[in-house]
């Protein structure tokens, strides 16, 4: 995992309990998700990974610990998934297919069980300070990769110099968050889909005008 991945003090992996470890942390994430983080006791998780609490113990300190690692977990799970259309977020194409991505992931889900990470942000940031910071640093990562692509796209001269892609990255993850929240709610993606358009329409109006007519044509 290439998040915070917390172990119990003085464990050295052997290949063998690194598969160990892994499974443990996919049994905690898939029970996380399906029933959220109070909803998931060590017992149960023992159980779905066929492990004994020794073993649960020896690769974390406690409860807390096993969280940030789902929460690591999870947040690789969803960027992976997600590759390589997050390195091709440099043009507008290339942004619409990332759009279609999501929202067919939701039909394909059936409209149920929102954002991993979203869902592990809005339980646990009031209740635990660290694995708040872990989820807003899943976050960042995946800002990142949207702003990568924004700022791509204005250092060729396809965005005009007014285009501030720090600011639209965050506005397109901020409105992809509520989209998958009210997508959860409305088990439809009606507002998913009309909140990334107009994100996407907006930047599109950086574009120059030759590019935005162009953009226009395709459209129709």
């Amino acid at each position: 995992m290439t998040g915070h991945d917390p172990l119990a003090p003085g464990s050295r992996l052997t290949r063998k309990g690194q598969a160990t470890r892994d499974r443990i942390v996919a049994a905690a994430s898939g029970l996380v998700y399906e029933r959220g983080v109070a909803g998931t006791s060590t017992d149960d998780v023992q159980a779905a990974a066929g492990v004994s609490t020794s073993q649960i113990y020896h690769y974390f300190r406690d409860k807390k610990a096993l969280v940030r690692a789902v929460i690591a977990h999870q947040t690789d799970a969803v960027l992976e998934g997600q590759q390589p259309l997050l390195s091709r977020l440099d043009t507008l194409d290339g942004l619409r297919e990332w759009r279609n991505f999501v929202v067919d992931l939701q039909h394909r889900h059936h409209c149920a069980g929102g954002c991993p990470i979203g869902s592990l942000g809005s339980e646990l940031a009031e209740a635990d300070d660290e694995a708040r910071a872990d989820v807003a640093a899943g976050f960042e990562r995946w800002a990142g990769a949207i702003r990568a692509g924004l700022h791509a796209m204005r250092d060729r001269g396809d965005l005009s110099r007014d285009a501030d892609p720090d600011q639209l990255g965050l506005a397109i993850l901020t409105t992809l968050q509520g989209g998958l929240l009210l997508t959860q709610i409305r088990r439809d993606t009606v507002a998913l889909e009309t909140g990334l358009d107009a994100m996407l329409d907006h930047v599109a109006s950086f574009m120059p005008l030759r590019d935005r007519v162009d953009e226009a044509s395709i459209a129709r």
